[in-house]
């Protein structure tokens, strides 16, 4: 493979993580949008948003048996397209029926999406020899920026939910043209073979790596869901200054990522996952026991900065444990990413209520303190990219 056709094929994964991120923050930024136009009530909404999440399970469960047949990269070309379609659909769509049947193949969709992503995104970095995937996930935070602040955007202005979702016009062909360079880190036929063997993959060897991943997002949906919340119910800032922790805490997200590669190739995967660990409890704690607004808005910058590490490293880490099998590991992986979704924001908010928010703060940071103890997970031999640790097998193309 040249290394022409390796930068071409990592711009291109870069730019559909780049969109993905874009097309998440348009739906879930304008929840209270969905709500409105389609007359959900509080009591219904809880069930259409986790059938999202379950719907994406299913999607990344059933992309574990496609990829057995076909290439991952054929399964992001078509997945993709049919996300933003469906994204499209929600703004379009009048009645219960149809919001229903748009957020339904959306999350299939997205389950398929996300899985058969990691999986080139663990592939490319095979071949390369080096950590990229922190990269890639660095691109799809950028888009989560600019998601948001578009449905800032069309909020701000009224406008339309449709209108709103409109950027998924541009979106959609730049994708589908720039799939055009997709490439996979691995021969002709070894995919398929590798997923014929699918028992292969130990589900015992890979459950710390799926507990690590529920931590992670168990994390990552409190600071979704309950940031702006607690700023201003708990720390008693002003309504506008409780929506600044999410954009710090994705701004830190995005800062993390781009530099984390270099972490990884300079001190391996096991050193950045516990620091990041670290750093992620520490930001909990500080949350907890802050006495105002900007020692919150502190404590949620270090959450980003801490956990942004973990995602990646962790699919990175299952593709290396399984490199016989490592389509059939990231799709049974990604299953706990939803998972996480699935169990963090009801958690901390029945703590809140029967407890207290400060209190319900320590419980995602006990889970992501947890993540030390299978920090060992991460360092099998072949783990280590860069530096030191690079497997001198291919020259550096970018």
């Amino acid at each position: 493979m040249t290394d022409a056709r390796l930068r071409h094929g990592r711009a291109s994964l870069a730019l559909s993580f780049f969109v993905q991120g874009v097309t998440f923050a348009l739906l879930v930024t304008r929840i209270p949008a969905i709500q409105d136009r389609y007359g959900i009530s509080d009591g219904l909404l809880p069930v259409f948003l986790a059938a999202v999440p379950i719907l994406a399970g299913v999607g990344s469960v059933v992309t574990e048996k496609v990829v057995a047949r076909v290439r991952p990269r054929v399964v992001l070309r078509w997945a993709q397209p049919v996300v933003l379609l469906a994204l499209l659909g929600v703004g379009a769509g009048g009645e219960l029926w149809q919001a229903a049947v748009a957020l339904g193949v959306f999350g299939l969709s997205v389950g398929a999406l996300d899985a058969s992503m990691n999986m080139m995104g663990v592939s490319l970095q095979r071949a390369y020899g080096r950590s990229i995937m922190l990269g890639f996930h660095a691109a799809y935070s950028l888009g989560g920026i600019a998601g948001a602040s578009m449905a800032w955007a069309g909020a701000h202005w009224d406008l339309t939910l449709l209108a709103s979702y409109l950027p998924a016009v541009v979106l959609l062909p730049a994708a589908f043209i720039g799939s055009r360079w997709y490439v996979e880190g691995k021969a002709e036929g070894e995919g398929q073979e590798a997923e014929r063997q699918g028992g292969s993959v130990s589900f015992k060897l890979l459950m710390p790596l799926c507990l690590v991943m529920s931590f992670a997002y168990i994390g990552d949906s409190t600071v979704s869901n309950w940031s702006a919340k607690y700023l201003q119910d708990v720390l008693g800032s002003s309504e506008q200054l409780s929506t600044v922790p999410y954009n710090v805490y994705m701004v830190t997200t995005l800062l993390g990522r781009a530099v984390g590669d270099f972490g990884v190739r300079r001190f391996g995967a096991v050193a950045v996952v516990r620091f990041g660990s670290v750093l992620a409890a520490a930001g909990f704690a500080v949350v907890a026991v802050a006495s105002g607004a900007w020692i919150g808005m502190l404590g949620f910058t270090m959450l980003g900065l801490g956990l942004c590490v973990i995602v990646p490293q962790t699919f990175a880490a299952a593709g290396r444990m399984f490199p016989g099998a490592s389509d059939t590991a990231i799709a049974r992986l990604n299953v706990f990413n939803y998972v996480g979704f699935l169990v963090g924001s009801p958690l901390v908010g029945a703590l809140g209520d029967a407890w207290s928010y400060r209190g319900a703060m320590l419980v995602p940071m006990v889970l992501v303190l947890a993540t030390l103890v299978y920090a060992k997970s991460f360092g099998s031999e072949p783990a280590r990219y860069g530096g030191g640790h690079e497997r001198p097998r291919t020259v550096d193309v970018g």
